[in-house]
Order: C-alpha cells, then sequence, then structure tokens
C-alpha cells in the first residue's frame, strides 16, 4: 500500500466521518461534495467530531487541529480527484446517482486511482463498468460513529485485482479500523446483511400499526440487552439512507405496504429535516432521547 492523498467524495453524516478519521490517522484529505452549503454543514460536523475524539480518546487540540489541517474542501471534482491515491465514494444510495458519479470520476482521476465505494445495500459489480477501471474498483464499508464502531468491511467484485483487495485491509488497518475482509459479493456485506433484516422488520411493524416505534425499542432492548432499538438505530445511520433504501425497495418490489412506508418516512420526517441524530431530531429528540432515560425500559 502506497495511499498518500485520500478523497472522500460525499461530505454526509459517514463521509465526514471518514474523512476525519483518515486525516486523524495521518492521511492528507480533499472532501468533495457539490455545493458550498454541503461543505458548510461538514465543517459543523467536524466540529462535533472534535469533541467526540476528546471524550472518548483524551484527545488534545493540538492533534485534533492537526487533523483539521490535514482536510482540504472542494466543490470541485476535478480538483478534488487530480493527486487521489484512493477516492472512497459515499454519496446517496441511489443508482443512478453512483453511475453518474463514477463515469465522471473515471475521465478525471488519475489512472492509478482505486475507488472504493462505501454503499451500505449496493454491490460494487452495478457500478464497476461505469468506474471505467473495474480491477481497481472495490468496496468498503464503515460502521456509523466510526470512531467507535470501527469496522471495515473491504469486499470485492469478481475483477477486482487481488493486490487492490490486499492494499485496501492495508489501508482500513491504517486508520485504525479492525478489517474485516470479504471475498464473494454479499448485498449488505455481513453487517448489513444482519442488521436490514431487523430495520425492515421494526419498520414495517410501525406502518402496519403494530405497534409505536417507542414500544418496538423497548422490546429489543430488553429481550436482547441491547443499547438501542431498531428506531435508535434508524436516527444514527439517518433517515435520508433509511428513506433511499426503502424507497428503492417500493420501486422494485411494487409492494404497497412499503411504497407507504417510504411515503410516511418522506412526508413525516424528510420533509420536516427530521433526519435523526445529525439534525436533533428523528424518532427521538435529541440530545437526550427518551430511550437514554432511566425510565425507558420499565
Amino acid at each position: 500500500m502506497n495511499f498518500k492523498q485520500i478523497t472522500v467524495a460525499g461530505s454526509g453524516v459517514l463521509g465526514s466521518q471518514i474523512a476525519f478519521q483518515t486525516a486523524y490517522k495521518g492521511f492528507d484529505v480533499t472532501v468533495y461534495d457539490i455545493t458550498e452549503d454541503a461543505l458548510d454543514e461538514a465543517r459543523n460536523r467536524f466540529n462535533k467530531l472534535k469533541e467526540h475524539y476528546k471524550e472518548d480518546f483524551q484527545t488534545s487540540d493540538d492533534i485534533l487541529s492537526q487533523t483539521e489541517h490535514r482536510i482540504t474542501l472542494e466543490t470541485d471534482l476535478a480538483t478534488a480527484a487530480k493527486n487521489a491515491d484512493l477516492v472512497i465514494e459515499a454519496i446517496p444510495e441511489v443508482v443512478e446517482i453512483k453511475q453518474e458519479f463514477y463515469q465522471k470520476l473515471g475521465k478525471l482521476a488519475p489512472d492509478h486511482t482505486i475507488f472504493a465505494t462505501n454503499t451500505s445495500t449496493l454491490l460494487p459489480s452495478q457500478f464497476a463498468e461505469a468506474t471505467g477501471r473495474p480491477e481497481k474498483f472495490i468496496a468498503l464499508h464503515f460502521a456509523n460513529e466510526i470512531w467507535r464502531n470501527n469496522t471495515a468491511e473491504i469486499m470485492k467484485h469478481e475483477a477486482t485485482d487481488d493486490q487492490v483487495f490486499n492494499d485496501l485491509v492495508s489501508f482500513a488497518e491504517a486508520i485504525g479500523m479492525v478489517a474485516l475482509p470479504l471475498h464473494k459479493e454479499q448485498p449488505g456485506y455481513i453487517l448489513n446483511s444482519l442488521l436490514v433484516p431487523l430495520l425492515d422488520a421494526a419498520q414495517m411493524l410501525f406502518a402496519k400499526g403494530v405497534a409505536d416505534h417507542e414500544t418496538i425499542d423497548k422490546t429489543w432492548m430488553i429481550a436482547t440487552g441491547a443499547p438501542k432499538g431498531p428506531f435508535a438505530i434508524l436516527d444514527v445511520v439517518g433517515i435520508n439512507t433509511a428513506y433511499n433504501i426503502v424507497k428503492g425497495k417500493a420501486e422494485k418490489s411494487g409492494d404497497p405496504a412499503i411504497q407507504q412506508l417510504a411515503d410516511y418516512l418522506k412526508t413525516e420526517y424528510i420533509d420536516q429535516n427530521k433526519l435523526g441524530t445529525s439534525t436533533g431530531e428523528g424518532f427521538y429528540q435529541y440530545p437526550n432521547p427518551r430511550y437514554e432515560q432511566a425510565d425507558f425500559l420499565k
């Protein structure tokens, strides 16, 4: 592995975390997004991340300042990609958006640049040809709150070069992750193959009026000892991401119940800027959500 310059495309919840953690471990990072407003939001996320690193790692202000100085923000993709050894894509979970992005990126990035997608539910083979360099394309998936939940799932597709696969395993370890190699494509990797069915089941129980979100979370937490229920997890993941996944499933399946859930998430949460922990409100209100209160499980 000889990565020095890393570009993170997409400055949302996970993109910002990936960029900050990578810079924290000593790499130079360029963060690309399509608008200055999006990059302003990234700056706010970096400020919040600094507080988390202080609290969780007792990181000094000097180290955090050095971390921020390694991060450059950019709205021009050509500039963001021109020196990249590795581009990590963390843009919305919409097939058409990703395909268009890779077609553009493939023409702008240097020939040696490796592309990695952080997609949660899609397969790298869906975009490999669009990149123009399928042998240098791979999936690199992080769990949310990556400084705490430091997993990195590295998943190849059939055309991925073995050296690229090994280099990504080494890179994941270099930025403080526990590298989890997957040798065969699997929708949802390991983590989301386990997690997504839980979140789907919870959302359908809610959409059908079987129980409210607090009761569903309470059931899961008491019965399994988990610190969060599925709706608390959805707030952390981000309701935008949940909506895009549900919408895609509704379009593919034609199931009216799934479409109803997608519409509900859109009108009651997305349109009201209740996007989860990132906006201070989703299914719960933050910073003191109901599920963390002492009487919640009684």
